[in-house]
């Protein structure tokens, strides 16, 4: 059901019966190494190229999500998937093994929500019973497409965020049990004309606030409502000019209740500079860290808001602005409602 301009409520709370998790050393370095399903000791997984070894990642996170799920890849209905390499390449060779009807997305950093998002309106409304989404990147595949070769050495400002090695995705069902998915608010894009590849944070900041305003507005709750609204990647930066948008703006969100995924995964004293970032970022945070958190009963009403800049290295060197998005989706547990 659509309530206002942009959220759906999904009256029949999708179900997220699995999740697969899949990181590298340095995030094995980090703050929550056991919420992931496996950790691979170097980045090149024993492949010739990291686009490949990116791909690799996504394969063994789909397999450890359906074999969670005591499922066969054969009941997986639709994938929805992308991630941040030219045309998603690695997530549709990805898609090549598990061979199931694909829907390739690419929303930046913020794909895991979107794919999240269009999965639920799929189950919700019976168009299948078992969907398979998520996102995934690679820092030095990344790095070299968007930026520089990490072989390069080359020096990053302080606003500048370390992309993460990881895929993280998730079986939705009709039925089952798990932490369901209540509502989404799709994003928009705002531009507010910053140009800088290393400040992604703070271009990326205004989004998450329009997104979680309006999520807010056309759901009539509070922020309160939510034990935790958890961003995608805006890092320390990012974080920051958010949190001055809501005090500038009178929306009440309490600081101890407002965390970031690029801010969770690492810890202090690894070179991240402002934090994490990646399509694989609020992926492995969300589908490790945070739904473990909810089965565990420390967290009952979550707002993932993952955002994403869609800029290209064209667009860079064509001196475009960058455009930005977040979409926003509310994960429960339990079936009731919160009055």
């Amino acid at each position: 059901m659509l309530i206002g301009h942009r959220t759906w409520i999904f009256n029949k709370k999708p179900v997220i019966i699995s999740t697969g998790t899949v990181v590298g050393p340095f995030e094995a370095k980090g703050k929550i190494p056991q919420d992931f399903d496996l950790i691979h000791g170097e980045i090149w997984l024993n492949q010739d190229s990291f686009e490949k070894a990116h791909q690799v990642m996504l394969e063994e996170a789909c397999q450890k999500a359906i074999e969670k799920a005591n499922l066969q890849k054969e009941q997986i209905q639709f994938f929805l998937g992308g991630d941040l390499i030219n045309q998603i390449t690695p997530t549709s060779f990805a898609t090549r093994t598990l061979g199931s009807p694909y829907l390739g997305l690419f929303g930046a950093c913020s794909t895991s929500m979107e794919g999240l998002a269009l999965s639920a309106f799929l189950v919700n409304y019976n168009g299948a019973k078992y969907i398979l989404t998520g996102a995934s990147s690679h820092n030095a595949a990344v790095e070299k497409q968007f930026r520089y070769p990490t072989e390069y050495g080359g020096q990053k400002p302080p606003t500048a965020q370390w992309t993460v090695t990881g895929a993280g995705v998730a079986i939705l069902s009709s039925t089952g049990k798990g932490p369901r998915v209540t509502s989404a608010t799709i994003g928009r894009i705002v531009d507010m004309g910053l140009t800088d590849p290393f400040n992604m944070g703070g271009a990326m900041a205004p989004a998450a606030v329009d997104t979680i305003e309006a999520h807010l507005k056309e759901r009539n709750i509070d922020p309160s409502y939510y034990d935790l609204i958890v961003t995608g990647d805006l890092g320390h930066i990012g974080r920051e000019v958010s949190l001055d948008l809501f005090k500038k703006h009178g929306t009440p969100i309490k600081e101890e209740n407002y965390h970031d995924c690029g801010l969770i995964i690492y810890r202090e004293g690894q070179p991240v500079l402002a934090g994490a970032s990646g399509a694989g970022c609020s992926a492995t945070v969300v589908y490790g860290h945070i739904l473990n958190r909810m089965k565990k009963g420390e967290l009952n009403r979550v707002l993932v808001v993952a955002t994403g800049a869609l800029l290209s290295p064209l667009t860079f060197q064509q001196n475009e602005s960058i455009p930005c998005i977040a979409h926003a989706v509310s994960i429960e547990n339990g079936s009731e409602e919160k009055s």
